[in-house]
């Protein structure tokens, strides 16, 4: 009962899809009533019904009978006659209108010349003999339906004397068609019974799609793989401003959309994305030139068949417009019927495969004019060929074909076979199909292959075996994956012109998708480009930001368009048309054009410079002042003037000033740790030192006055033995802080690198400030101190008084200190140690100048004044 069920229903379904044919396709709705009968002899379950067809058969135009039955379906003619349904009477059998197209007809012709190379090959289905039915889908989507039903309905006595409903189906599977729409139509018919549709130029990639299209094959690649290969060129030759424009067809918009994806993962932007129909109104295809002619935009894909693109190449032809780089598809950029267009010369794209076929040339060209008067469509395409007519009843405005017309003297794309590419598509289509079949009625033994012309084979047979088919004919691998796509592979090619000024087709390269990542594109030769140029175009939106540049977006334009902003400061760029800068490492800085780092120069305070020269010469031109001055000093020491202002104290002053220059040497160099704690705890205790010193004097100055009053015995509370304890105390203190600070926090080296972004400096460290501020601070203290004593006695009546000179020393060395305090805080890098070391060396020169200059110039030049009456004298007041 099951079985019957089924049976049941598929003959059910047979018979809807013959009722929908016939009102369709030219049935009329007075004769409804009478296609029902089927249905109720179905319905009897009787095995006496026989199947007839019931619209006007349609029959093919090449045909042979055969044990097994191939179909191929091309689009020989390019235009439908349309006709107006009134409703009221049966409509006209569908027609096609035009000039034969010449390529299609030696498709047509190449598998009929495949099928006669299979019945005469001993290895494939050998004793068989292939038929095949060719039909004309007219490029139109109601033919091919037309014809999908016309598969359907073969159980009929049009091709067989058995008119059986129980018998196989004639077609086994079916070739076809040249175009994607077709092909989609058909494939969504015959697909449900399983009859595999094998296509040669159908390449939509929603074909591939298994749940839509499960008995589709094709020979040639999908669109997927073609999209991919043109982005990739794009994006090879560096155009990344782009204008786009496609068929309005499944073939055109599912083509560009994949082509679209795979720019954007590209980063290729498209200005514009234009699509026409070549039935389309003039105007539509004038908009779409104009496009063309305004973009900026120097390159233009085209993913157009080669009838839309001839209507748009037309259009632009009118005018004149400026020079474009094409990009093309393998529907029109391998066609020679394009390349009478010279302003397209240097087009490049993606083509089939060239190939040889061996004996096809003879094959198409062996047509005498009986075979050809023996055919309809030979016979149009013969005329149409030659201009002249072999019918009596034809245009009366052509001539009479008197027999002379030769085949092999013509020129058109029929017997143009120097660069076969969809052909051989055609030709593995049929070899495809032959493989299958032998795999399912051919028993094959280590000797000998044994085949069943009388199997009873069905169409779903066939397409289970092709799914499997893996062969090589004439060294070109047939197979086909989940999807029913092959391998993909592409020639790049290009038109050149020749020397002569003809454009030829040239291969330049090629695409293999079967290659690892980033090695499918590969370029063999030079290529011509637009214009005639060796150059490759510019096709940018904006030109590359170089580096040492990131790019910002324009707003509200793609994201190719933008403008080169120089990185901040501190950031660089090593790469073109990047969209982020980034810092440098902290010790290193950008060169000029930022895009690169290199090491910060290190900047100190280096014995090189002229300024630390001219301060290291005064350091040491104060250090020998100091010692010259000791050596006068000691020289006349038994003089009044010497003995006069306390030797002792002097020669220690002497001492520690020669101390205090030479200390600035140390602030000079690359910092150490030892020169760091070196130079600031030296300098502050030597300068205490000096200062103590300095305070002991003017204290003997002023208890030496005291003492010249009667019954004073100052004098013997401030002797040598306490002038030297006041010393030692007041320079251990220092000592003791210096200790502290070096104990808790000392000095240390370090790299600056805030004070200057694109240098480092080189200084010390303070460690703790509060040592180094104690340190300063006490100095000051003692100095204040001193200054305040030496005011007191600046007045007093002795010719050696050193208080005057002791004032204006203390004067000047406060005022150093107190102005050193504010440049050292705002001084920058080694600027700080130049102002210490200035501040030291202006304040040590103070000290010797204003104390013993007057000595020494007395001692020297006034030796007169230098004696014990001048100093027991009094000034008068």
């Amino acid at each position: 009962m099951e079985i019957r069920s089924i049976l049941f229903a598929l003959r059910l379904v047979v018979s809807l899809f013959k009722v929908i044919a016939v009102v369709v396709f030219g049935g009329s709705l007075d004769g409804l009533k009478q296609r029902t009968e089927p249905l109720k002899a179905f319905s009897s379950e009787t095995s006496s019904v026989k199947c007839t067809l019931q619209s006007t058969p349609r029959l093919p135009a090449l045909s042979m009978d055969g044990d097994f039955v191939i179909a191929g379906v091309f689009s020989i003619h390019s235009k439908l006659q349309t006709w107006i349904y009134n409703y009221t009477s049966k409509p006209e059998p569908l027609r096609c209108t035009g000039s034969p197209t010449a390529r299609e007809v030696r498709f047509s012709r190449t598998m009929m010349f495949a099928i006669e190379e299979i019945n005469n090959s001993p290895e494939v289905l050998p004793g068989i003999k292939l038929g095949y039915q060719i039909y004309d889908s007219c490029a139109s989507v109601p033919m091919a339906v037309h014809v999908a039903f016309q598969f359907l309905n073969t159980k009929d006595s049009l091709f067989y004397k058995s008119s059986n409903c129980s018998q196989s189906g004639v077609v086994m599977a079916a070739v076809g068609d040249s175009e994607t729409t077709p092909s989609i139509s058909m494939s969504h018919i015959i697909g449900s019974f399983n009859i595999p549709l094998v296509s040669h130029f159908a390449t939509c990639a929603c074909l591939s799609d298994k749940q839509q299209f499960p008995s589709f094959f094709r020979t040639i690649p999908s669109d997927q793989f073609q999209a991919d290969a043109l982005a990739k060129m794009v994006k090879h030759f560096g155009w990344t401003w782009i204008g786009a424009v496609h068929s309005d067809s499944d073939y055109g918009n599912y083509g560009m959309a994949s082509f679209l994806d795979a720019a954007k993962r590209e980063g290729i932007c498209v200005e514009y994305s234009e699509s026409f129909y070549r039935t389309d109104p003039h105007n539509k295809i004038q908009q779409v030139a104009d496009v063309i002619r305004r973009s900026t935009a120097m390159v233009v894909v085209a993913f157009l068949s080669f009838g839309d693109m001839k209507v748009l190449l037309e259009e632009l032809a009118q005018e004149s417009s400026p020079p474009r780089q094409w990009i093309g598809s393998e529907s029109w950029v391998t066609d020679p019927n394009l390349m009478s267009f010279s302003y397209c010369a240097g087009a490049i794209g993606v083509g089939i495969q060239q190939s040889v076929i061996p004996g096809l040339r003879d094959f198409l060209l062996d047509l005498s004019p009986s075979e050809v008067a023996a055919s309809s469509l030979l016979t149009e395409f013969w005329e149409d060929a030659f201009n002249c007519s072999l019918r009596k009843s034809a245009d009366s405005n052509k001539k009479i074909c008197d027999g002379t017309e030769d085949i092999k003297q013509l020129k058109n794309p029929y017997t143009e076979t120097s660069q076969l590419r969809v052909t051989n598509m055609v030709y593995k289509a049929v070899y495809a199909i032959a493989h299958a079949i032998h795999s399912s009625v051919c028993l094959e033994t280590s000797t000998t292959t044994q085949c069943n012309k009388h199997f009873r084979l069905d169409s779903k047979q066939v397409f289970t075996k092709l799914k499997k088919v893996n062969f090589s004919q004439n060294d070109y691998l047939v197979s086909f994956d989940n999807n029913g796509d092959p391998v993909a592979f592409y020639e790049l090619v290009n038109w050149q012109k020749s020397e002569s000024g003809v454009i030829e087709l040239v291969t330049v390269g090629y695409y293999d998708a079967s290659l690892p990542k980033g090695q499918e594109f590969h370029i063999n030769r030079n290529i011509t480009w637009a214009e005639g140029g060796t150059q490759v175009p510019v096709s940018v939106c904006s030109e590359s930001c170089p580096p040492g540049t990131r790019k910002v977006l324009q707003k509200g334009k793609p994201i190719c368009c933008y403008d080169c902003i120089p990185c901040p400061e501190g950031e660089i760029s090593n790469t073109t048309d990047t969209l982020d800068c980034f810092p440098c490492p902290s010790e290193f800085w950008p060169n000029a054009e930022r895009n690169a780092c290199f090491l910060k120069p290190v900047e100190f305070l280096s014995f090189d410079e002229v300024l630390a020269i001219i301060l290291a010469a005064f350091s040491v031109i104060g250090a020998c002042l100091a010692i010259m001055t000791a050596v006068i000093f000691f020289y006349h020491r038994t003089t009044p003037i010497v003995r006069a202002n306390n030797s002792e104290l002097s020669f220690l002053l002497l001492f520690s000033l020669t101390l205090c220059f030479l200390c600035s040497l140390t602030f000079i160099g690359a910092p150490s740790e030892w020169s760091c704690m070196l130079r600031h705890t030296a300098f502050g205790i030597i300068f205490v030192l000096c200062i103590s010193c300095v305070l002991g004097k003017t204290v003997v100055v002023l208890m030496a006055f005291k003492a010249t009053l009667p019954g004073s015995n100052v004098m013997k509370w401030f002797g040598p033995p306490q002038q030297r304890m006041t010393v030692v105390f007041f320079t251990f203190i220092q000592v003791l802080i210096c200790t502290i600070w070096l104990v808790l926090s000392p000095p240390f080296p370090m790299k600056n690198l805030t004070t200057y972004k694109e240098k480092i400096i080189l200084e010390c460290a303070l460690g703790s400030a509060v040592g180094f501020w104690a340190v300063l601070g006490y100095i000051g203290l003692l100095a204040v101190f001193c200054f305040v004593l030496a005011v007191l006695a600046r007045k007093l009546p002795d010719n050696f008084n050193e208080a005057k000179m002791i004032t204006f020393s203390m004067l000047i060395f406060c005022a150093v200190w107190i102005t050193f305090i504010p440049a050292y805080v705002s001084s920058p890098g080694k600027f700080t140690v130049a102002v210490e070391i200035f501040a030291i060396l202006a304040s040590s020169f103070g000290l010797i100048l204003c104390i013993f200059a007057p000595k020494c110039f007395i001692i020297l030049f006034q030796p007169e004044k230098n004696s014990k009456k001048y100093l027991m004298n009094k000034n008068p007041m």
